[in-house]
C-alpha cells in the first residue's frame, strides 16, 4: 500500500506532536497551579527550532551553491551559534528547585517533554550537517567536527545558564562576552564550574548523539 506521506512529512508531523504535547503539558500545569510559572519554556523551545530551520535551509542551498559561498557560509554559522539553544532546554529541570508547585512529577514530565522536544530539533539538525559533511570529507573529519559543535555548544550552555549570556549578546555585547570567556580559558583553576559543567553536558550530548548516529545509520540501511 502507498504511504500517504513522505518521511519527511512523517518527521514534520511527530515534531509538531511533540511540540503540542510539551504546550499542552505546561498548559495544564498552568492551570492546576494557577500559575504561570514556567512560562519561558514556550520560548525556550521557540529558539531550538530555529537550529532545524537553518540546518534545512543549508541543505537547500548546497544542492546549489558551494558551502564556500556566502550566503551558506553566513547560514553555517548562524546554524553554529543558535544550535546550544536546543541543548539548553535540558538545563531547565534546575528551576524544579526553584518554584513550590502542586505536583512536581508532573513538572518533571513536562520539562523532560521540552528537553526531549528541544534535543530532537537539534540532533535532527545536527544529523543534516553531518550527513552534508560526509559528501565532503572523510569521516573522521565530519564526525570530528560534529564533536567540535557538541563541545561549544555545551559550552554555550555554561556561559548562558551560569553568566546568563544569550547567542544575541555576541552581536550587542561581543566584547564583554569575548572579556569572560578569555578570562575563564586562561586561568581555569579560577572558575572550575566551566570545565566540570561543559564536560558533563559534552559527555551526556555526545554518548546520546552517538547512539541515535548509529540507529540511525543502521536503519538506513535496511
Amino acid at each position: 500500500m502507498k504511504r500517504l506521506l513522505s518521511s519527511r512529512q512523517c518527521l514534520w508531523f511527530a515534531l509538531v506532536l511533540a511540540c503540542a504535547v510539551s504546550i499542552g503539558l505546561y498548559l495544564s500545569g498552568a492551570m492546576r497551579n494557577h500559575s504561570e510559572d514556567f512560562w519561558y519554556l514556550a520560548p525556550n523551545l521557540g529558539l531550538a527550532f530555529i537550529p532545524l530551520l537553518l540546518a534545512i535551509w543549508l541543505q537547500s542551498l548546497l544542492r546549489r551553491q558551494a558551502w564556500k559561498s556566502p550566503l551558506p557560509l553566513i547560514i553555517t554559522l548562524l546554524l553554529i551559534l543558535f544550535l546550544p539553544n536546543s541543548f539548553y532546554v535540558v538545563s531547565d529541570f534546575i528551576h524544579l528547585q526553584e518554584i513550590p508547585r502542586i505536583d512536581i512529577v508532573q513538572d518533571v514530565v513536562m520539562l523532560a517533554q521540552f528537553s526531549f522536544t528541544g534535543l530532537a530539533f537539534g540532533f535532527i539538525s545536527l544529523f543534516i550537517l553531518h550527513q552534508e559533511l560526509l559528501k565532503r570529507v572523510s569521516e573522521r573529519i565530519a564526525s570530528t567536527v560534529i564533536a567540535t559543535l557538541l563541545l561549544l555548544s555545551s559550552f554555550a550552555i555554561y556561559l548562558g545558564r551560569d553568566l546568563r549570556w544569550n547567542s544575541w549578546d555576541i552581536a550587542v555585547q561581543p566584547f564583554t562576552l569575548v572579556s569572560d570567556v578569555v578570562r575563564r580559558l586562561l586561568d581555569p583553576f579560577a572558575y572550575p564550574e566551566t570545565f566540570t559543567i561543559t564536560f558533563s553536558f559534552f559527555v551526556m550530548l555526545g554518548s546520546m548523539y552517538i547512539v541515535l548516529w548509529q540507529a540511525k545509520r543502521l536503519f538506513s540501511e535496511k
